[in-house]
Parts: C-alpha cells; sequence; structure tokens
C-alpha cells in the first residue's frame, strides 16, 4: 500500500533538513571542530555549478539542480570521509535515492531519480561541471579555513583541485587560491579625482 504522495514528498523535505545539521566529517580531519553542514556545502556548490555552467556552456539551471541533489542521500548514509571509504561497501548512491523518494508522486521521484543518475554516471555536461562545483567548493571551504587558522587543510586544496576538469574550474581554482576569502568586503579604489 503507497502512502499519498503528497505526504511522501513531504517526508523527503523534512528528510533533507537533516541535511542542515549534519555534519562534513571529513574536516574533522583536518581538526575543524565545528564544520560546515552537508546543506551549507550543498548551496554554495549550487552557487558555483550556476557560475560554472554559465562559463562553459551548459545548463546552469540542470546544474544548480544536480548540485542540490549530489549529497541527499547523506541522510542515510551519513558523510562517509575519504579513508572510511577504503574499509566500506557502500549502497549506489542511485539506489539510496530511489528508496528515499519512492513515495513522492512520480513525477516528482522520476526527476529526482533523473538527476541522481545523471550525477553519478558523470558523462554530460553538466554532469561534468556539476562534480567540478562539488570539488571546487571543497577547495574553497579548505582555503577559508586555511584563512581561519586551520593548518591541514592542503590535502583538501591539492585533491580538490586535480580532480578539476573544466577550464573554468581551473581559473576559478586559481582566483581561490589567490585571494583572502575577506577581500570582498575592501571596497574597491577610487580612480584619481584630474
Amino acid at each position: 500500500m503507497r502512502t499519498d504522495p503528497h505526504a511522501g514528498a513531504m517526508s523527503f523535505i523534512f528528510e533533507a533538513g537533516v541535511l542542515k545539521r549534519a555534519a562534513r566529517t571529513g574536516w574533522w580531519f583536518a581538526g575543524v571542530k565545528h564544520p560546515e553542514s552537508i546543506a551549507e556545502h550543498s548551496f554554495r556548490t549550487a552557487l558555483i555549478g550556476m557560475m560554472l555552467a554559465a562559463m562553459e556552456g551548459a545548463d546552469p539551471a540542470r546544474v544548480s539542480m544536480l548540485c542540490v541533489l549530489h549529497d541527499t542521500q547523506e541522510t542515510r548514509i551519513t558523510d562517509i570521509p575519504h579513508i572510511a571509504k577504503r574499509y566500506l561497501t557502500a549502497v549506489p548512491n542511485t539506489a539510496v535515492t530511489a528508496d528515499q523518494v519512492a513515495d513522492c508522486p512520480p513525477a516528482v521521484a522520476d526527476v529526482i531519480n533523473a538527476a541522481v543518475a545523471e550525477y553519478e554516471a558523470g558523462e554530460t555536461l553538466e554532469a561534468i561541471v556539476a562534480r567540478d562545483a562539488d570539488k571546487l567548493e571543497c577547495l574553497v571551504q579548505a582555503v577559508e579555513y586555511r584563512h581561519q587558522g586551520v593548518a591541514d587543510v592542503q590535502r583538501w586544496i591539492d585533491s580538490s583541485r586535480a580532480a578539476l576538469k573544466t577550464a573554468s574550474a581551473h581559473r576559478l581554482a586559481d582566483a581561490a587560491l589567490a585571494r583572502a576569502p575577506m577581500a570582498w568586503l575592501n571596497p574597491p579604489a577610487s580612480p584619481p579625482v584630474t
């Protein structure tokens, strides 16, 4: 017996709210006591994805959707640190997503399942850009943590940078590494008055 599809959709919405409270656990290894939440990471990943899509000629809306959904499975499997993956065999993210949205209206389930499958396959331009956005957001977060005094973040910077595929992501990574994260607070220099 299926539940009311609207109740199923609401269940998925409530479940996604867990991501606002769930920490990105890999940062604990770097010494970050209170790391960003998975939802915070996903928000900025979607913003970066939209920008990268515009730069790379991909569909910004599609990339943003892929980015928003790329870690939703972590409500059920948590954010498994990279080192733990050596010892665990995880169910594919597509299977977790299928379970999460099984009671949603079919149109909703189809859209979410297709987006997660596209991201996981990593073959379309939108999926490549979304994956770059995920890695670039990790690099940016590492730069911010370094500026906050967390010393051991270079491995995150290096591995994230090495995973980037698009030229635009490489250029944004260079810009992230060349600036102080709070430089945007400084007003632009006024042109000299003549």
